[in-house]
């Protein structure tokens, strides 16, 4: 059995959007009503969204695994009343190719199926360009084995830890004319072109008995022998023949080599490829980049989008643990004579011990807990707790400890003043005994001396609140003593 290799690249680590705006018509695959659909940048960190023009207000539907509804062949999204189907082929061009954001205006509920692949897509976005954008690209580092499997179908994606991103994929669907075919992508070769001329062209297909339920079911109706390759498995009688011409309205119909209309396949294994298109469509609604390595038996749109979700969960959760690991034996970045140096607050309202990281968007330190707190007298004398308000000030602290660091160990006499505070979660009690480790990042650049951020504070590995806030950072009236 052969194995082909195909190869993309995708090597910046900055986002990207396209340079100029593109635009594309065509037929619904089911619905088969005619669609313009118009692909605009976006600006960093917006993603891949799509716009419905043809609805009042012009509703927006993000392009993630959340709003994923139906996956009946194709992939379905909605939001608030808002759909867009069969939108698998544009994400896999624009992800694959390296668009991290763009705006995609429709004005129906589905994409226009083109050829019944990506070709045509991935060739405008290479003819169209990319820009470097100034954010960082996020990622998915994978760290450790993760399977989903639906058994009774035979389907199973496996992801393993891996620096890059590769996929091995294998179909079999005891079909004699398909019979085993494999695909594998690697992302990080010499030109993004690869995914263009060797995964993009390839077309979606259908069984020949899977037709008329199909129709049945309403679906379809812009599907033709131009946009699908259609699998025969068994030979058919004459007035089935007469069925499919008037079925696809034509007067020549043949079957060579198991397919209709003598149908020439671009690539032998060109089902293995188009399901490969498929599931890069997919996993672009994971909303980041993944770093690990693939394999996949007879994926489909449902294992696909539900991976994606197991996936999201994961990190979601990962998320609620600490980044930094903090250890008491290692030097400090700034002990408390540092941070009073830094901070204008003074006992009993010094929430913050030790800093032990910092870089330019991040800080991690720690606050050690004990019966002594003055607070604890009131809160509560029978059951001390420390209040919740006194977290969050304490988060915020770390927060002045790393924008006044940005300005310089120079610049003293600055204080930050909290401007607003959202998304509070208070997950775990915090009481005498524990060690609070917070964790704050910047959001966003530093704009007119406003400063927003996201801060979580964990007691071990276990999140005990999490909070955004944004503060000014003003010049004191005094220098504190």
């Amino acid at each position: 059995m052969r194995k082909y290799y195909v190869i993309v690249m995708m090597s910046s680590t900055k986002q990207q959007t396209i340079k100029a705006p593109i635009s594309f018509s065509g037929r619904g695959l089911h619905t088969g009503v005619t669609v313009d659909m118009t692909v605009l940048p976006a600006p960093a960190d917006t993603g891949i969204v799509f716009r419905r023009v043809d609805l009042p207000n012009r509703p927006e539907v993000p392009a993630l695994c959340d709003y994923v509804t139906d996956t009946s062949r194709g992939t379905t999204i909605e939001k608030d009343g808002a759909k867009i189907s069969t939108i698998e082929h544009i994400l896999s061009a624009l992800w694959t190719l390296g668009v991290d954001n763009a705006m995609i205006e429709i004005n129906a509920p589905e994409t226009p199926i083109m050829d019944g692949s990506a070709k045509e897509y991935a060739a405008r976005i290479i003819d169209t360009g990319l820009e470097e954008q100034d954010a960082e690209r996020q990622y998915y580092q994978v760290t450790e084995k993760m399977v989903y499997t639906i058994p009774e179908k035979g389907v199973a994606i496996i992801l393993y830890p891996d620096e890059e991103f590769c996929v091995s994929l294998h179909v079999d669907y005891n079909s004699k004319v398909i019979g085993n075919q494999y695909a594998t992508f690697e992302d990080g070769a010499e030109s993004a072109s690869d995914y263009a001329s060797q995964i993009a062209p390839c077309r979606t297909f259908v069984f020949l008995h899977e037709l008329e339920p199909l129709m049945k079911m309403n679906l379809i109706k812009g599907g033709d022998l131009d946009n699908a390759i259609v699998v025969v498995e068994n030979p058919i009688p004459d007035d089935q023949f007469e069925h499919l011409k008037t079925l696809f309205n034509k007067k020549d119909i043949r079957i060579t080599g198991g397919y209709l209309n003598n149908l020439e396949l671009r690539f032998n294994n060109e089902l293995a490829r188009h399901k490969l298109l498929d599931l890069l469509g997919d996993f672009a609604l994971l909303g980041r980049r993944i770093k690990g390595r693939v394999w996949a038996t007879r994926p489909g749109h449902f294992a696909n989008t539900e991976f994606m979700k197991q996936l999201k969960g994961t990190i979601r959760r990962e998320g609620e643990k600490p980044r930094f690991p903090y250890d008491c034996r290692k030097t400090p970045v700034y002990d408390i004579e540092g941070i009073r140096k830094l901070l204008p607050h003074r006992p009993p309202f010094l929430l913050v011990d030790r800093i032990f990281h910092i870089d330019e968007t991040t800080i991690a330190g720690i606050k050690n807990v004990t019966m002594n707190e003055p607070f604890f007298v009131g809160h509560f004398p029978e059951e001390p707790v420390m209040p919740g308000v006194l977290i969050i000030e304490a988060m915020a602290q770390c927060c002045g400890v790393l924008v006044l660091n940005l300005m310089g160990e120079s610049e003293t006499g600055y204080s930050t003043y909290f401007l607003k505070i959202d998304g509070v979660k208070f997950k775990r009690k915090v009481v005498p005994g524990d060690t609070l480790h917070f964790e704050v990042q910047l959001l966003e650049p530093i704009r007119r001396g406003v400063a927003q951020v996201e801060g979580k504070a964990f007691v071990g590995d276990t999140l005990a609140c999490e909070a955004t806030m944004m503060a000014q950072i003003t010049k004191n009236p005094t220098q504190a003593k």
